[in-house]
C-alpha cells in the first residue's frame, strides 16, 4: 500500500560568488544517524504546496449498550491526504454496514448508525468493533469497542410487601430491580413522589435497599416506593409500595449495641481498577444511632483523595490509584458498644501508556525508533502492527527490529511509509495507538534572511542564523572573509540547525560571513558587528551615613557610542526605585541616586543597573546607618587604694561604627575651678581600667565612647572617691633667675598646679648661696608664690638657687641647685685694636680684640659693627658731604673677633666703630672711629632707555645716566642684534666714549626686523649691568583705513584701528548737509593714533556727505543720515499768511479748552445728586448735542448712562494716545506751504527723545517733539503736546 513520496517545492536563496574569498575553513553539519532524532518538522516559513499525509484517527468510537435498534451509533472520523476510506471489523471479521438494511454510513466518514428500515434482530449487532481508515500512505486503526444489546428492563409481577417491626428494631426495605449492564439510579419516594429523607439513621445502600438503623413511630407508613431509573434505556420502573408498620409499647425502648448491616461480618475484600471509583459502605444498626469513623490501618487516610457521604456511612474514592490499595477500617459505636469492619482494597490497572510514539516525517536513510511503553497490573504485553497487520505476520526485514517494546527501522526508504499500531494488553483490557512514519524528500531551502547584521556585545554569545530545511537534511557550509583560523576556534560551533554560534565574542570576529548549502547555488551573507561591553567606571560605594543625612550613590557607566543612551535603574532589595516627589526620598540626577533623610529603613544593598538595548552592567553599594555611640552605663568603682582605683563600665550601642577608644574624664569635686578633664584613654575593646590618682583630691569620673563618627555624650558621673594627703611628690620646675636691676637677685619658677600640692598648708621654700667653691651655707626663706627677690648682692654675681615644695605632711624631694645671676649693667669698655682690610670695591674685613669679660658686667651677647656711608668719593668736601647718607649695624657672636661685610657701595666714603653689648645694652664705641674709602666699581644700569624711530631704517636711543655710577663714568657700551627664532644673530657693538652723551641714532637698520638693545655704563673698573629694550623702526605714517561709523541724531562717532609701527599723521573730515544746501564744513585736525573721534553739531534727520582728506587729498568718501525727525523747510505761501496762522491758533485753543473741560469732569469724579440725574433723564431727548456731555465717574470704573455718554466715544478729544492719533489721522490732508523760520521749529516732528531746549519755545502753545516720520502724514506733524 505505501507509495513513494517525492514532493517538488520551490526553493529560496542565492549563490554568492566568493570573490577573493579563499576557502578558509568549512563547517559541515553532521549527518551521523541518531535514533529517533532525525524526524522532520516542516517550518512554517518553508515554501511548500499541499502534500500528502497518512491517515490519522481524529474521533474514536466508544463502547455502548443499546436497548433498541434506534440507539446504534458507532462514530469513527479520520483525516489524511488523500482523504481516507473507512471499513469496519466485527469480532475480527470484515463488517460492511451497507450490507445491512437497517444500517447506513455517513459520507466521508466511518460513522454508521441505524436507519430504522430493518426488521432484523438487534442481537445480531452485538460484538467487538474496530474502525480502519485507509489511504495510499497507510492504514490507521481505531480502538476496539464493544456494542452490547439488551431488552428494555421490565417489572415482573410481584406481591405487595408488608413489614411489621417493633419500635427500636432495625429493618431493611429491599428494591430488587431488574438486572442491566447499566446499573439504574435508585430513588426511594412516597406516593406523592417525595423523596424519603435520608440521614444517619435511614440510609440507602449501593444495592438500592433502604436501611433503618432503628425505627421510630415516625417511620410508620405504607407507601415506601423504590423507583429505578435506567438512563440508557430512558426508562423508570416503580416497584410495588412497601408497607412498614411500627408497633409501640408502653415499656421503654431497649437500647442495642451496633451491628453491621452492610457489609456483613468483620471483613470484606474489594477489587478495583486504577482510575475507577470505589465506594466502601459502613451501614450499621443500633440504638441510639451509632456514629461512624474511618481509618486506614496501614497508613494515613488521604483526605484529598477520599470523601465521606451519607452521614459518613460511605467512603468514596473518586479516582483511585495504586497507592490507595491497603487495609481500611470502619468503626461504629454508641453508648452500648462498638463494632468494626475491615476492608481490603486491591487496586489493579488496565493498560495505560507511559510513553507513546510520535508521528513524524523522515528523510530517506534515517534510522527511526518508535518507543511504545505501557504499564498496568498485571504488566501488559506490547505488540506492533503495520497498517493494521501484525508485524509478525509480515515478511521479515533485517532493517526492522522490535526491542523492549520499541520498533526500530534502519535506513528507511520510501516504502517504509505506513501507519504503525502499538497495542498493549492485559486481562483488564487492551489499548492501541497509531503512529505513522512518512519518508519524504523535500528540496533544500535557506529560510533565514539574507544580509542580516548581527550586533552583539563583546564577551556575549553571537548566533548567526542560517536556518535551512530539506529532506534529506541540507549540508551547511560557513565561510568568513577574515582570519582563516577563526572557524577552527573552539569558541566557534556549527549548530545542528545550521546556525553559527560564537561564544565569548571579541572584536577580532567582526566581519562578513557566508552560509551556503552544499551542491546548490544557494547562500546568504551575514555581517557580525561587535560593540564594546558596557562597564561601570564609578560604582556605588558602601556608604556609612548618619541618621537624617543625605546619601549620594554615583553610578557612572561607559557605553559604546553605537548603543542607545543607557537607562540607569536603581534597585533596593530586588525592587525598583522610583523618584518620590511627595517625600523627596529618592532623587535621580544623572548618574547619581540621592537618598534624603536616611533612616533605619533605608539601610541595605542598592544595585545600580546600566541598561542598554543589548547588555547590562550592574554594581552594588550599601547604606549602613552609623552614628555616635551611646554613652557607657553602669559605672562602678572597685579595688580602691590610696592613689589608685579600678573603674569599670558597660559600653552602649556603637550604631554600626565600632568604638575606637573610651575616654575617662574626671572632676575635682572640692575645687570646681576647672571643668571635666581627660584622665586616661582606653582601647575600645576594654570596659575597665585602673586609674592612677593624685593625693588630696575628690574624684568623680565619667566615660566617653569614641568612634569614627564622633564622641558619645558623657556617661552619668560615678560615685565620689577621695584620696588622702601626703608630702609633695615634685618640686617646682624651671627654677631660674630673672634679675633685671643691678644689685638684685630675682628667683622665680613655674607655679605648681594646685593638684600637686598633695595636702593643706602648701608653700615654697627658696634657697640661695654664692658660688664660691663649695660655697657658704644656704640662705632660705618661704613664700607662697614666685618670684622671690634678694637685694644687695652686687652686679652680675653667680648664685646657686633652688626651690622646694612643702605642705602640712612634709617637704618634697631634695631639689637640684641651678646657677643664677644677679642683675646686669651696661659694659664698661669698648673693643680695642679695631682694623679694616679692603677686599674689593664692595667688601671689607673688620677685626678687633676681645674685651675683658669682667668689664662686660653681664652675659656677653656679642659685638656690634656700626658702618656709616658719607657719600661718593667724587662729592665735594663741603659740610653736606660729611652728612651720613646711610648706616648699618651688624651683630656678631660673643666669641667672634672678625667679620667680613659685603654689599658696600663702590667708590664711597665710610666710617666704622665697634661696640660690645649684653642684655642691658651696648658699651662705648671704639675710639677713634675708623674711616676708609671703597675702590671704584662697575656702574649700575642706566636709569632709562627710550626708543624713537625717525625713519624706517633709523632708530634713536634716548637714555639717562646710571643712578649708581660707582666711580667716574667714562662712557657707554651699546650692543644690539636682530630678534630671530634661532637667537643666533650677530651682535653689533657701538662704543660711546663721551660720558655726557644721552642719545644715539643708529642707521641702515632693517625695517622688517625687530631689534634688542643692551646699553651699559663704563668706568675704569669695567662695564656695568645693561638696560635692555626691544623695538622696531616705525614705518611711514598713513591715514586710517576701515573707519567705522556710528550715527546719532546730532553727531557721528568715528572709530578705527591705528596701524602698528606707523608714525602718526594728521587728517581731517569734511562734511556737507545735503538737505540745507549749505557749504562744506571741516573738522579739527585728527591724529591717526587717536582711534576715535566724535563729529558733533549735525542736524537731526539730515543727509550728509563725508569726505576724509590727508595732505589735501581725499582718501575716503561716504554718505550718512542722522537719526531723528528732519526739520521741514516750509516754502513761503499761504502758511505764512496771518489768516492761516490765526486759524491754526484758534484750533489749538479750542483743543485746549475741550481737554481742560475733560480733565475737570474726571477730577470731580462724576458725582451728582439724584435730582440732577432725574433731570438729566428727562431732558436727554431735548439736548441736541448729547455726545458732548460726560457720564458718571466712580473710583473703580467709568459708568456711562444713556443720557450722558462719554465725550471720548465720538469726539476723539480725550488725552489718551489712541484718541489723539485718531484725531490727527482723521484730519484732512495738509497742503505743503512755505513758512517763516520762526514757525518751522514749531512744526518739527514729535519724538520720544528729549527735545533740545534751544529749539523749543515755551511761550508757544505748540511744543512739538521729534519722531520718525510715517508715510501717511506727508512728513508733517501728526500729534501735538498740549
Amino acid at each position: 500500500m505505501p507509495h513513494t513520496q517525492r514532493q517538488q517545492v520551490g526553493s529560496r536563496g542565492r549563490r554568492t560568488p566568493l570573490l577573493f574569498l579563499l576557502p578558509l575553513f568549512s563547517l559541515l553539519l553532521s549527518h551521523t544517524p541518531q535514533l529517533s532524532q532525525a524526524a522532520i518538522h516542516i517550518p512554517s516559513n518553508y515554501q511548500i504546496s499541499e502534500f500528502k499525509k497518512p491517515p490519522v484517527i481524529t474521533t474514536q468510537p466508544e463502547s455502548i449498550t443499546v436497548f433498541g435498534a434506534e440507539d446504534i451509533l458507532l462514530t469513527c472520523e479520520a483525516s489524511g491526504n488523500p482523504p481516507p476510506e473507512f471499513r469496519w471489523k466485527k469480532d475480527g471479521l470484515e463488517f460492511i454496514p451497507a450490507n445491512y438494511p437497517g444500517l447506513s454510513m455517513s459520507p466521508g466518514s466511518g460513522t454508521f448508525m441505524t436507519t430504522g428500515a430493518g426488521s432484523e434482530s438487534m442481537s445480531q449487532y452485538q460484538g467487538k468493533y474496530s474502525c480502519y481508515a485507509d489511504n495510499e500512505l497507510g492504514t490507521a486503526v481505531s480502538n476496539e469497542v464493544q456494542l452490547i444489546t439488551e431488552n428494555t428492563p421490565a417489572l415482573q409481577k410481584e406481591k405487595k410487601v408488608k413489614k411489621k417491626v417493633e419500635e427500636g428494631e432495625s429493618v431493611i426495605l429491599k428494591c430488587n430491580t431488574p438486572f442491566s449492564t447499566v446499573p439504574p439510579v435508585i430513588h426511594w419516594m412516597d406516593k406523592r413522589l417525595r423523596h424519603i429523607e435520608l440521614n444517619d439513621r435511614v440510609t440507602q445502600g449501593r444495592d438500592g435497599n433502604l436501611y433503618f438503623s432503628h425505627v421510630t413511630a415516625d417511620d410508620n407508613r405504607n407507601d415506601y416506593t423504590c423507583n429505578a431509573q435506567y438512563l440508557s434505556a430512558r426508562t423508570i420502573l416503580s416497584k410495588e409500595p412497601i408497607s412498614l408498620t411500627v408497633t409501640t409499647s408502653n415499656s421503654v425502648v431497649r437500647n442495642r449495641r451496633p451491628q453491621m448491616m452492610r457489609p456483613s461480618g468483620a471483613h470484606s475484600t474489594y477489587h478495583t481498577l486504577r482510575g475507577q471509583s470505589l465506594d466502601l459502605e459502613c451501614i450499621v444498626q443500633g440504638l441510639p444511632t451509632p456514629t461512624v469513623q474511618w481509618v486506614r490501618k496501614d497508613g494515613q487516610l488521604s483526605e484529598s483523595r477520599t470523601s465521606r457521604e451519607l452521614s459518613d456511612r460511605l467512603l468514596r474514592f473518586s479516582n483511585i490509584s495504586e497507592s490507595d490499595g491497603g487495609e481500611y477500617q470502619c468503626s461504629a459505636d454508641n453508648s452500648q458498644g462498638k463494632v468494626t469492619h475491615t476492608y481490603t482494597v486491591s487496586v489493579e490497572a488496565a493498560p495505560y501508556w507511559t510513553k507513546e510514539p510520535v508521528s513524524q516525517l523522515y528523510a530517506p536513510g534515517e534510522t527511526v525508533r518508535l518507543d511504545c511503553q505501557a504499564d498496568g497490573i498485571p504488566f501488559p504485553s506490547v505488540a506492533w502492527s503495520m497498517n493494521g497487520n501484525p508485524i509478525t505476520g509480515i515478511d521479515l526485514d533485517p532493517r526492522r527490529t522490535v526491542r523492549d517494546g520499541a520498533l526500530i527501522l534502519r535506513d528507511v526508504v520510501f516504502t517504509d511509509t505506513a501507519v504503525y499500531q502499538c497495542q498493549a494488553h492485559n486481562k483488564h483490557g487492551t489499548i492501541l495507538v497509531n503512529t505513522y512514519i512518512f519518508v519524504i524528500e523535500l528540496p533544500p531551502q535557506i529560510l533565514s534572511a539574507d544580509g542580516q547584521t548581527y550586533t552583539v556585545i563583546e564577551g556575549q554569545k553571537a548566533v548567526l542564523h542560517c536556518q535551512t530545511f530539506g529532506s534529506p537534511r541540507p549540508k551547511v557550509t560557513w565561510e568568513v572573509d577574515i582570519d582563516a583560523s577563526l572557524l577552527a576556534d573552539p569558541r566557534v560551533n556549527l549548530l545542528t540547525n545550521g546556525n553559527l554560534q560564537i561564544t565569548n565574542v571579541s572584536h577580532g570576529e567582526e566581519g562578513m560571513y557566508t552560509c551556503s548549502i552544499s551542491n546548490t547555488n544557494m547562500s546568504i551573507n551575514a555581517k557580525l558587528e561587535v560593540l564594546n561591553r558596557t562597564v561601570i567606571l564609578s560604582p556605588p560605594g558602601s556608604l556609612r551615613v548618619q541618621p537624617g543625612k543625605t546619601a549620594i550613590f554615583t553610578c557612572l557607566g561607559q557605553v559604546d557610542a553605537k548603543l542607545t543612551p543607557p537607562h540607569i535603574q536603581w534597585r533596593r532589595s530586588g525592587h525598583k526605585l522610583f523618584q518620590s516627589y511627595a517625600e523627596d526620598k529618592y532623587t535621580f540626577e544623572g548618574p547619581d541616586l540621592i537618598v534624603a533623610n536616611v533612616q533605619t529603613e533605608d539601610e541595605g544593598v542598592y544595585v545600580c543597573e546600566v541598561i542598554t538595548n543589548l547588555d547590562m552592567a550592574e554594581a552594588s553599594g550599601s547604606i549602613t546607618l552609623v552614628d555616635r555611640p551611646d554613652p557607657p552605663t553602669q559605672l562602678q568603682i572597685s579595688d580602691p587604694k590610696d592613689l589608685s582605683v579600678t573603674l569599670s563600665w558597660t559600653a552602649g550601642d556603637d550604631h554600626n561604627s565600632p568604638v575606637i577608644e573610651f575616654l575617662v574624664v574626671f572632676e575635682d569635686h572640692v575645687s570646681k575651678e576647672r571643668s571635666w578633664e581627660e584622665l586616661k584613654s582606653v582601647s575600645g575593646t576594654k570596659e575597665s581600667v585602673t586609674l592612677a590618682l593624685q593625693p588630696y583630691m575628690s574624684y568623680r569620673f565619667r566615660v566617653i565612647a569614641i568612634n569614627d563618627i564622633g564622641k558619645s555624650d558623657p556617661s552619668t558621673p560615678s560615685d565620689l572617691h577621695s584620696t588622702p594627703p601626703q608630702a609633695p611628690d615634685n618640686n617646682p620646675e624651671d627654677v631660674r633667675s630673672e634679675s633685671t636691676d643691678p644689685d638684685t637677685l630675682v628667683i622665680t619658677w613655674e607655679e605648681m598646679d594646685r593638684r600637686e600640692f598633695n595636702g593643706p598648708e602648701f608653700h615654697y621654700k627658696v634657697f640661695w648661696r654664692r658660688v664660691l667653691g663649695d660655697g657658704p651655707t644656704w640662705h632660705s626663706n618661704v613664700t607662697t608664690e614666685p618670684p622671690y627677690i634678694v637685694t644687695e648682692v652686687g652686679n652680675f654675681s653667680a648664685f646657686e638657687i633652688k626651690v622646694q615644695a612643702v605642705n602640712q605632711k612634709g617637704a618634697g624631694p631634695e631639689p637640684d641647685p641651678v646657677i643664677g645671676y644677679s642683675g646686669e649693667n651696661v659694659p664698661l669698655e669698648a673693643p680695642m685694636d679695631v682694623g679694616v682690610v679692603l677686599l674689593n670695591s664692595t667688601a671689607i674685613k673688620v677685626t678687633w680684640a676681645a674685651v675683658d669679660r669682667d668689664t662686660v658686667r653681664g652675659h656677653l651677647l656679642g659685638y656690634k659693627i656700626h658702618l656709616t656711608r658719607f657719600g661718593s668719593r667724587g662729592h665735594h668736601r663741603g659740610r653736606r658731604a660729611r652728612e651720613p647718607e646711610s648706616s648699618m649695624v651688624v651683630e656678631t657672636g660673643a666669641n667672634e673677633e672678625k667679620r667680613v661685610l659685603g654689599g658696600l657701595r663702590p667708590y664711597s666714603h665710610y666710617t666704622l666703630t665697634v661696640t660690645v653689648f649684653n642684655s642691658k645694652g651696648e658699651g662705648p664705641p671704639s675710639d677713634p672711629p675708623l674711616s676708609f674709602n671703597t675702590d671704584e666699581g662697575a656702574p649700575g644700569p642706566p636709569m632709562s632707555l627710550h626708543l624713537d624711530s625717525p625713519a624706517e631704517t633709523e632708530m634713536t636711543l634716548h637714555w639717562t645716566p646710571p643712578a649708581q655710577p660707582n666711580g667716574v663714568l667714562k662712557g657707554y657700551l651699546l650692543q644690539y642684534q636682530q630678534i630671530v627664532e634661532s637667537d643666533d644673530s650677530p651682535v653689533q657693538v657701538e662704543t660711546i666714549d663721551d660720558h655726557t652723551l644721552t642719545k644715539l641714532t643708529l642707521k641702515q637698520l632693517d625695517p622688517k626686523s625687530r631689534y634688542r638693545f643692551y646699553l651699559r655704563g663704563r668706568t675704569s673698573a669695567g662695564d656695568g649691568e645693561p638696560i635692555t629694550r626691544e623695538g622696531a623702526t616705525t614705518l611711514d605714517g598713513a591715514p586710517p583705513s576701515n573707519i567705522s561709523l556710528s550715527v546719532g541724531e546730532k553727531s557721528v562717532n568715528l572709530s578705527w584701528v591705528p596701524g602698528q609701527r606707523h608714525r602718526s599723521v594728521g587728517f581731517q573730515v569734511q562734511y556737507l548737509n545735503k538737505n540745507s544746501g549749505g557749504k562744506w564744513k571741516q573738522s579739527e585736525k585728527l591724529n591717526s593714533s587717536q582711534s576715535f573721534y566724535q563729529l558733533k553739531g549735525l542736524t537731526p534727520g539730515s543727509q550728509y556727505r563725508l569726505r576724509f582728506t590727508f595732505s589735501n587729498n581725499t582718501f575716503w568718501e561716504t554718505e550718512i543720515r542722522t537719526e531723528g525727525a528732519a526739520v521741514v523747510d516750509v516754502q513761503s505761501g499761504f502758511a505764512t499768511q496771518g489768516w492761516f496762522i490765526g486759524l491754526v491758533s484758534a484750533i489749538v485753543l479750542l483743543l485746549l479748552v475741550l481737554l481742560i473741560l475733560c480733565f475737570i469732569k474726571r477730577s470731580k469724579g462724576g458725582k451728582y445728586s439724584v435730582k440732577d440725574k432725574e433731570e438729566g433723564q428727562v431732558d436727554s431727548e431735548a439736548r441736541p448735542m448729547k455726545d458732548e456731555t460726560f457720564g458718571e465717574y466712580s473710583d473703580n470704573e467709568e459708568k456711562r448712562t444713556a443720557s450722558q455718554p462719554s465725550l471720548c466715544d465720538e469726539s476723539r478729544l480725550c488725552t489718551s494716545e489712541d484718541n489723539l492719533d485718531g484725531y490727527n489721522n482723521g484730519s484732512s490732508a495738509v497742503t505743503e506751504v512755505n513758512m517763516e523760520d520762526s514757525l518751522v521749529s514749531q512744526y518739527s516732528r514729535p519724538s520720544e527723545a528729549t527735545p533740545d531746549p534751544g529749539t523749543l519755545q515755551d511761550s508757544s502753545p505748540l511744543n512739538p517733539t521729534t519722531t520718525t516720520p510715517t508715510p501717511t502724514t506727508n512728513d508733517l506733524p501728526n500729534s501735538a503736546a498740549i
